[in-house]
């Protein structure tokens, strides 16, 4: 009797296809060679390993480096076989590796940066080396002859990269929660624009020049697609991690965008599915959707003769307060932010203690359930 085969539904789970074990301390950068089984990893231990995979299936190093610095950044190209190794101290060191992967020789050291490196992306055609660090700037140096061709300071470190080869558009994610667009030139930059939308430090950027896609990712656990080519400031806002987005991979034959976070968990979404646009944020005293008054809204309350909204028990996660807004009043500052009602807090503070700090201070929980990004510019 023949037994009856039940086809099953491939799972949408990715697939583990082998572990690489081996550093002793963090893996900062781990990329793939194309066209090669092989690896190339830099670790916070010190080390640079070329992986290659053997006959038995597991992969092992071809290639062994130390470095004098913990590794904190690097990038490789393939077609020249060029590695740039970005260190702890600022330098960034650079490689050429032979062609069968047996062997690192080195070539020079870039003084590209007074703090840690924290990302490096090469240009062939211009032989520029753009990187940036913790000594808050972005620099760009010349391969040829090693000199600093120019450099550009922001208000905070600077955490992540992304380069436009055609354009040299260059784009500079920090942890302020802004991400600058600059135009390199051969001595100087200009700053295009600035894109705000999330609450915490930016982790990781990616850039597809194809469809001209910004995707963002941070600490506040979302991820952000900027539509740079339509020029129509479209925003979509991805949320579904439970930590820090820390890297940021996109899938132009496939369409999918591939999330890693802090929390261990690996996403992958499907940018064909239609989505609505993050609504832009209103000032308002009152909800849009019942037109009650809040309960800061004195006068509304009073001619209404309605109680404020936080008042409302019966559906209170219904009412949103789409607005962002600063009140003085005397010695006490108030501040609200876009968040359920329920789950508003406030704090007020004596002016004598806000004189110090010449800010208004206010606790803001985060709200796993926001739907579009804030723009508190």
């Amino acid at each position: 009797m023949a037994a009856e085969i039940h086809s099953r539904p491939q799972s949408s789970r990715p697939v583990l296809l082998s572990k690489i074990e081996g550093h002793q301390d963090a893996v900062t950068t781990a990329l793939l060679i194309p066209k090669e089984d092989g690896v190339i990893t830099a670790s916070e231990d010190r080390t640079i390993r070329v992986w290659l995979k053997r006959d038995s299936g597991q992969y092992w190093p071809s290639i062994y480096h130390t470095m004098a610095s913990p590794c904190s950044a690097m990038a490789y190209h393939h077609d020249s076989r060029r590695v740039f190794v970005g260190q702890d101290d600022g330098a960034v060191m650079e490689f050429h590796v032979s062609e069968d992967f047996n062997k690192m020789n080195f070539i020079k050291t870039y003084p590209a940066h007074q703090n840690r490196v924290s990302a490096i992306i090469f240009s062939l055609a211009t032989e520029w080396m753009v990187s940036t660090g913790h000594d808050k700037c972005v620099s760009w140096m010349c391969t040829r002859s090693g000199d600093l061709l120019g450099r550009h300071f922001f208000t905070s470190w600077a955490s992540c990269l992304q380069y436009d080869f055609d354009t040299q558009y260059a784009f500079v994610g920090d942890y302020s929660g802004q991400i600058t667009l600059l135009k390199l030139e051969q001595n100087t930059c200009s700053v295009i624009t600035t894109l705000k939308g999330h609450e915490g430090s930016i982790a990781c950027l990616w850039w597809d020049p194809i469809q001209r896609l910004l995707f963002s990712g941070a600490s506040d656990n979302s991820i952000i697609m900027w539509d740079i080519g339509g020029r129509k400031g479209r925003t979509l806002l991805l949320q579904g991690h439970h930590d820090r987005v820390q890297s940021l991979c996109y899938l132009q034959l496939t369409r999918q965008l591939v999330s890693c976070s802090s929390d261990g968990g690996i996403a992958v979404w499907n940018m064909d599915v239609s989505r609505e646009e993050a609504p832009q944020w209103l000032e308002s005293d009152s909800c849009q959707k019942c037109e009650q008054p809040f309960f800061w809204n004195i006068k509304q309350m009073w001619d209404t003769k309605t109680l404020g909204l936080r008042q409302d028990q019966q559906e209170p996660l219904k009412h949103r307060a789409t607005f962002f807004k600063r009140k003085k009043r005397k010695d006490v500052f108030w501040a609200f932010a876009e968040l359920p009602v329920e789950r508003l807090m406030w704090r007020r503070t004596l002016s004598s203690g806000s004189r110090r700090n010449g800010t208004p201070s206010a606790t803001l929980p985060v709200d796993s359930e926001r739907t579009c990004p804030p723009n508190l510019s």
